[in-house]
């Protein structure tokens, strides 16, 4: 055990003094990732609160054929301004990108309400555009309300009463909880957890086995009186050691940037204390043996820093992708997933956000299995260490 410790040791003092590289993995990923995060979620609700409650502008070509229309659009908080001459102009506006949608009133309009006929107009708009589709929607449906209104109207004047035309009134209840709705938008944070944990310890993973093996300073290691599995063991905990404190960090960050994220406006309050924040890093944890371990593997196959730098990059998206899967497919914990490291604690986590009760059993399982391939990893990795070709 002290030869263990003073490989562990050495490993840490010498991490320690690369001081550039220290504080990148310690910066970059546990406190950019957050602080970015929150940055593009709260430019998202500032700018959906703003158009829900700005004054849209619709450019109308043929407005004076249909003041009745204009005055209903102007009581939604629509500025009715004026468009171009025609309905080629509108098309044309709108493929420029000088107005993201454009409302053509054609004649006979008025002719054909009079008649009882559906009286058409064109809206154009781009869907390519999300900021023009957005004013497109809103436009929609303002039309659409307008129309529900002239039906109303024009059935009461022929004595029908418009319920007729709405056998089934359905009421939409929503049983979600405000900390449940949170979980859509923060669903993604475990991801960063992951992502920081394994940036955490890279340039550990990396200078301890391609780097001395490119420096020439692994021979004399080897040559020293220490087992090549003690040496390897106290290599991969001291990963483990950065990769935690990484992890912790980026926890941390997320529990102060939430506090700066105006969710409580969209109707969200997530679950994210101290108690939470402590509760996700124990969780994490067995994945800090498993991500060293693994890095630690992939690394000492590279013959050069850049190489390992190159094949750790690709290693750093390989734990994240069941985590975009199952977001993507919004899948709720099973027993099966909860045998998938990342997998499982992205699901366990997603629930302690909505919280909702954890099951005891999904998290031991979770906790065993991820902690049975970090062992098995590392032992493969002690293994390995003991071929010839280790040196190059």
């Amino acid at each position: 055990m002290r030869t263990l410790l003073t490989v562990f040791f050495k490993e840490i003092v010498d991490n320690l003094r690369d001081r550039r590289t220290l504080m990148s993995a310690l910066i970059m990923g546990p406190i950019f990732g957050p602080v970015m995060f929150a940055f593009i979620i709260n430019l998202s609700i500032d700018r959906a609160l703003d158009d829900a409650e700005s004054t849209m502008e619709l450019p109308v070509v043929g407005q004076e054929r249909a003041p009745n229309l204009m005055r209903f659009l102007e009581s939604r908080n629509i500025d009715i301004v004026d468009g171009p001459e025609d309905f080629n102009g509108a098309a044309e506006a709108v493929k420029s990108g000088r107005h993201d949608v454009v409302l053509v009133v054609p004649e006979g309009f008025g002719e054909q309400l009079a008649d009882t006929i559906p009286a058409r107009v064109e809206l154009y708009s781009d869907e390519a555009n999300s900021q023009g589709e957005k004013e497109a929607r809103r436009a929609r449906g303002a039309l659409y309300a307008y129309n529900q209104q002239l039906a109303a109207i024009r059935m009461s004047a022929r004595g029908i009463n418009p319920l007729l035309m709405r056998p089934i009134d359905i009421d939409a209840i929503d049983v979600s909880t405000p900390s449940g709705r949170s979980a859509m938008l923060l669903g993604m944070m475990s991801y960063f957890f992951i992502f920081a944990l394994l940036m955490g310890g890279m340039s550990l993973a990396i200078d301890t086995t391609a780097g001395e093996r490119e420096r020439g300073s692994l021979e004399p290691l080897l040559s020293l009186p220490v087992t090549r599995g003690q040496l390897i063991l106290g290599k991969i905990l001291a990963a483990c050691v950065f990769m935690a404190a990484s992890l912790l960090l980026s926890l941390l960050s997320f529990y102060v940037v939430l506090k700066f994220m105006p969710l409580q406006q969209l109707g969200m309050t997530p679950n994210f204390d101290l108690g939470v924040v402590m509760a996700a890093f124990f969780l994490l944890l067995p994945f800090v043996l498993l991500g060293a371990s693994l890095m630690t593997l992939v690394a000492s196959f590279t013959k050069s820093y850049k190489e390992a730098q190159t094949w750790l990059s690709v290693v750093l998206i390989a734990p994240t992708l069941p985590i975009l899967v199952v977001s993507i497919l919004t899948l709720r914990p099973k027993l099966e997933f909860m045998f998938i490291p990342s997998l499982s604690q992205h699901l366990i986590i997603v629930d302690m956000v909505k919280n909702e009760p954890i099951n005891g059993l999904h998290v031991a399982i979770s906790v065993c299995s991820t902690l049975v391939f970090g062992a098995l990893l590392t032992w493969v990795c002690a293994r390995l260490y003991r071929r010839e070709g280790l040196l190059g």
